[in-house]
């Protein structure tokens, strides 16, 4: 008997379609990927599997679990199978974690309270399950005080510790660096070696790769192509398969270099950290008009830290910053990893974006402009933000900062909730405001292809020496 069976599972918003009917099983021993473009429809799927969908949004359809036959139309039922039969690692880690509660309570709760394991035993399960995810040491923290990545994988040990042989892991290598996607990818597959079920909802071509089993391919809400991953991903039958696993970093042309204009920030000699851990210490870098610098290293080594420093959000340790003379403060904008956390829950995106416009004289118009250059549906625009996908919401968030027009963008890995396509089409447009508006751009991310066809030179945290390489952007600085 399959784990999981769902069949002509859809999903509709007052009425009209977002989600066509998609059957699917799941089999133990065997993961099933559900690859598609931001927006497809990828997480709607996984939400209404397991009952989760927003109040606005309805599903019908039918998922067995086991013995259990469920009603998508009805989600109250799948509720006491939550954690123990099936569990999901949602996309927003913040939205999952307790801002009040330590790492390590909260993983050890769920080890206590959905597993039923005794105190003793669920405090040491914890610490062994946060030391085998490179979180050591880190379970005194709260939540505000670990990087993106570091908070994802907290969000994963809870949700693995209520036992459930089913897990639905949405976007679970999002702001990942390379190492630690593959810890995190074999954490899950560990699950199918006892029996496990494994659905893994992605953008990220590695991860899909490394995951294998079976493949489902979602475009606008409906099924494209399917069969085994390895199959699909090396002789895709459907050309937007192909386009997409064309659109990756490795496949792009590297990025003409612009003459950089006047200097816009010098930073000497920073060092910062976080917790009482010093995460980098003589860091010097300096941006000009135009220019790209692009900030790389593994999850937790202090990139959104020191954009805390260069935008005067923290202090920093050691060091100085020096930005230009005559630039206002909301020159200059971070884009933030976690859009979900800078939008007002409770007010339309619209809203939202329009306050934005007034107060930086901007006309409504550039909003109508900037839609579908980042791709977007104007109908987004009359939601609020839990009711778009995380990729959607993390394109508003950058059109919202573009309204500002600011002098510098710390980007802090403006593109990890994106598909391939969307992403090549938001470097593209950060690479036009770069040329067409002067712009300075800080970029992180995990993707060193990402960077080293986009910037103009590189930013190494993490390493402990700077080397310069003539056939690649420029490495300016290091940690020591």
């Amino acid at each position: 008997m399959s784990l999981l069976k769902a069949s002509n599972i859809t999903v509709s918003q007052d009425g009209t379609p977002i989600l066509e009917p998609v059957s699917l099983r799941l089999e133990a021993g065997e993961p099933l990927v559900i690859l598609g473009e931001t927006g497809s429809g990828k997480s709607l799927l996984a939400q209404a599997i397991m009952g989760t969908l927003p109040r606005d949004l309805a599903a019908r359809g039918q998922v067995a679990l086991g013995d259990h036959l469920l009603d998508a139309a009805r989600p109250v039922g799948f509720r006491a199978l939550w954690g123990r039969q099936i569990a999901v690692l949602p996309q927003e880690p913040w939205l999952s974690l307790d801002p009040l509660m330590r790492v390590q309570s909260q993983v050890t709760e769920a080890h206590r309270l959905v597993n039923g394991k005794p105190v003793a035993e669920a405090r040491t399960q914890a610490s062994a399950d946060l030391d085998r995810l490179g979180l050591t040491g880190a379970g005194h923290r709260y939540p505000h005080e670990l990087s993106g990545g570091m908070a994802q994988r907290v969000a994963i040990a809870a949700a693995r510790a209520g036992g459930a042989r089913i897990v639905i892991a949405d976007e679970p290598t999002k702001g990942l660096d390379a190492a630690r996607r593959d810890d995190v990818a074999d954490l899950l597959l560990a699950e199918l070696a006892r029996g496990g079920g494994l659905l893994v909802i992605t953008h990220d071509l590695a991860l899909a790769r490394r995951i294998g089993g079976q493949m489902i391919v979602l475009r606008k809400g409906q099924v494209v192509e399917e069969g085994p991953t390895a199959a699909v991903m090396a002789a895709p039958s459907q050309a937007y398969t192909r386009e997409l696993i064309a659109a990756d970093p490795e496949n792009w042309k590297p990025r003409t270099k612009q003459a950089a204009g006047s200097a816009v920030l010098t930073a000497t000699g920073l060092a910062a950290g976080r917790g009482g851990t010093r995460l980098f210490s003589d860091v010097s870098f300096d941006l000009s008009e135009g220019e790209i610098l692009g900030v790389t290293g593994p999850s937790g080594c202090g990139k959104s830290t020191l954009g805390g420093v260069v935008l005067g959000l923290i202090d920093a340790a050691d060091g100085v910053v020096n930005r230009a003379d005559g630039l206002k403060a909301t020159a200059f904008q971070k884009l933030y990893q976690d859009p979900v956390a800078a939008f007002p829950r409770h007010r339309t995106l619209a809203r939202t974006l329009d306050d934005v416009a007034r107060r930086h004289g901007q006309a409504l118009g550039r909003i109508e402009e900037l839609l579908p250059r980042l791709g977007l549906s104007p109908a987004l625009l009359s939601r609020r933000p839990d009711a778009v996908s995380g990729g959607e919401l993390q394109r508003l968030a950058l059109l919202r900062l573009l309204l500002v027009r600011p002098s510098l963008i710390f980007a802090d890995e403006p593109t990890s909730r994106l598909d391939p396509i969307t992403q090549k089409q938001v470097i593209d447009l950060l690479c036009e405001t770069a040329r067409s508006e002067g712009c300075a751009i800080m970029l992180v991310s995990h993707d060193p292809a990402l960077v080293s066809r986009t910037a103009d030179k590189m930013l190494s945290l993490g390493t402990t020496a700077a080397k310069v390489d003539v056939t690649a952007p420029r490495v300016v600085g290091a940690l020591r």
